[in-house]
């Protein structure tokens, strides 16, 4: 793994291993054992039994079932299977199971194992075989790895046991791939990336108030970046989502020069919009850290990744002018000035806001008035969903088109990858579209987290199905975007002012008739309760109470709630309202 040397400013806890019992064990016949441990997890097993000789036990791993119930021993794609031989020697004793390593995963380029620990693999299901009558298992056990997450401050449960499915995948999704020193990408590759850490930060934000690792995932992704263009415009949303949540600014401070390199200014032209057709010098990919020159990703697989499929791009034309590239850097342009200004970087501050200026009334004339959405880019004539739902997901939708971009969102439907799903849905959230926005969460379909739960996966796919990513593995956490889009939309507790010194509780519960909930906030938790325009009652336990205030905004409720009560203090007739607890 490469790193910075010493130069980390993050600190985050150490790994810890989890001793999972099995959910059922029984066995298929003499000497032959099957073993399900309800979900899977990175981890090897730890066998206890007795051998009145030395016995050969065959070991076999994987995370899916064959059409007869029994472990499949050749999945498709990237769906993880892996044969052990081991020998048990005699006596009553424990036998550890070494995983051997995985040539793709443990290359130069992937995220190497503590060597601390040991290797690993995502599996939930084990047959066991031993080569006579002379063993007899007592007992088996799953050594999961992963970060020690908290379960005291995040918790879901609603009306609709279809969403508690969802949530519950993707919070075990969040939790189960955290076993490597950063967030990586899945088991193929183990590869830190820059849009799949955006995801799994926002994540590990909503089911922890512990900031540590994405921390030190950007850390290092500032210096072993990556390809896509996008993925490049990242980094400053990333290290801005560390202060708003943590309320620190030393990512922001100490890495500040190549934050401003990450926004791709270099890159634009006098009306502000960027193109990665020109430019690319060695002198600008060095200012990035990036040894390769970058590409234009949109989303993730294209059409020619899948024999005979279509990709996930929906049919995008890649112009050099790219609306979805430049959504991103006119997002950029707005974090940074930010950026500049909480620091005291008064000239960049200014600077950053006469960039946004500029490229406003460009990335305007993307727009088809015609068509009610944004083009894919400069002189093209086809609307991909992806060109109008990254602007609205960023917030750079004018109120004259946001009724035609939502009809168009809605028309299109899920006709993106499960990382487009999370920008998706937080358009339609920005949008006003909650309704749809938790349909699509509970849509039954190949393009679907139910459908994933159907196809045996206890952790979300790399894509939606195998016919639409046929190398695809089963331990992608890019495709939980509910364990974010959950707390922060439907529950609707994101922090207003960094360090959640403010904190913003905006509900959009759709048709739920009921939620009951905990959100982790810096320093704390809160817990919110909501019964259909009756009741919403909620609870904020942090350290320091009397500094802290609440944003309560029922618009989302249609500014219908029969009683609300904070902190054991009734409130009513508002739509909004501040509650300071000095």
């Amino acid at each position: 793994m490469n790193s910075l040397g010493n130069n980390y400013v993050s600190t985050p806890q150490q790994h810890i291993i989890r001793e999972i019992s099995p959910a059922c064990c029984h066995e298929l016949g003499d000497n032959h054992w099957f073993v399900d441990f309800g979900k899977a997890a990175f981890g090897t097993i730890k066998i206890t039994g007795e051998a009145m000789d030395d016995v050969n036990l065959t070991v076999h791993l994987g995370e899916a079932l064959d059409s007869e119930g029994r472990l499949n021993r050749s999945p498709r794609g990237s769906i993880r299977y892996r044969k052990v031989e081991c020998i048990f020697s005699r006596g009553t004793r424990c036998c550890q199971i070494e995983i051997p390593p995985d040539q793709r995963n443990t290359n130069e380029k992937a995220v190497k194992m503590p060597e601390e620990l040991f290797e690993v693999l995502p599996f939930r299901y084990v047959e066991i075989i031993s080569s006579g009558r002379a063993f007899k298992l007592d007992k088996i056990i799953q050594l999961a790895v992963q970060y020690p997450f908290s379960a005291e401050v995040s918790f879901f449960e609603c009306s609709d046991s279809e969403i508690n499915a969802v949530w519950d995948l993707c919070r075990h999704s969040i939790i189960a791939t955290s076993f490597a020193p950063v967030y990586v990408d899945g088991d193929r590759e183990r590869i830190a990336y820059e849009g799949d850490t955006y995801i799994n930060q926002l994540g590990h934000y909503c089911l922890d108030n512990d900031y540590q690792l994405a921390r030190k995932t950007i850390e290092y992704l500032l210096f072993n970046p990556t390809w896509p263009t996008e993925w490049q415009l990242f980094c400053v949303p990333m290290a801005w989502l560390d202060y708003l949540y943590s309320g620190e600014t030393v990512l922001l401070s100490t890495y500040y020069e190549v934050l401003r390199n990450k926004t791709l200014l270099a890159l634009s032209r006098p009306d502000g919009l960027i193109t990665t057709h020109n430019g690319l010098s060695e002198e600008f990919l060095d200012s990035i850290n990036l040894k390769e020159p970058l590409r234009d990703l949109v989303d993730w697989p294209p059409g020619s990744f899948t024999e005979g499929g279509t990709g996930e791009r929906d049919n995008h034309e890649m112009k050099p002018i790219n609306t979805v590239v430049n959504a991103f850097h006119y997002w950029n342009l707005i974090l940074f000035s930010k950026i500049a200004d909480v620091l005291g970087y008064k000239n960049d501050k200014i600077l950053f806001a006469e960039r946004v200026s500029k490229i406003a009334p460009a990335f305007k004339k993307l727009f088809s008035y015609s068509k009610g959405s944004f083009t894919d880019g400069e002189d093209s004539c086809h609307c991909s969903l992806h060109s109008s739902m990254f602007p609205a997901a960023f917030g750079l939708v004018s109120p004259e088109f946001k009724g035609m971009i939502s009809e168009f969102l809605k028309n299109k439907g899920m006709a993106c990858s499960v990382y487009g799903a999370q920008f998706l849905l937080d358009a339609l959230y920005c949008l006003g579209e909650q309704q749809y926005a938790l349909d699509l969460m509970r849509q039954d379909s190949d393009r679907s987290w139910l459908g994933m739960i159907k196809s045996g996966s206890t952790i979300t796919m790399e894509a939606w199905d195998w016919k639409y990513k046929n190398n695809l593995d089963w331990n992608h956490a890019w495709g939980a975007a509910p364990a974010n889009i959950i707390p922060r939309w439907v529950v609707g507790v994101t922090p207003e002012k960094p360090g959640f010194q403010t904190i913003l509780v905006a509900p959009q519960p759709g048709d739920l008739e009921w939620f009951k909930s905990k959100v982790p906030v810096n320093g704390g938790y809160i817990r919110v309760e909501y019964y259909r325009n009756k009741l919403l009652k909620i609870d904020l336990q942090v350290d320091d109470l009397s500094k802290r205030e609440l944003i309560i905004n029922l618009k989302g409720l249609k500014g219908k709630c029969e009683k609300v009560i904070v902190n054991n203090k009734k409130y009513a007739n508002f739509e909004s309202i501040k509650v300071d607890f000095k």
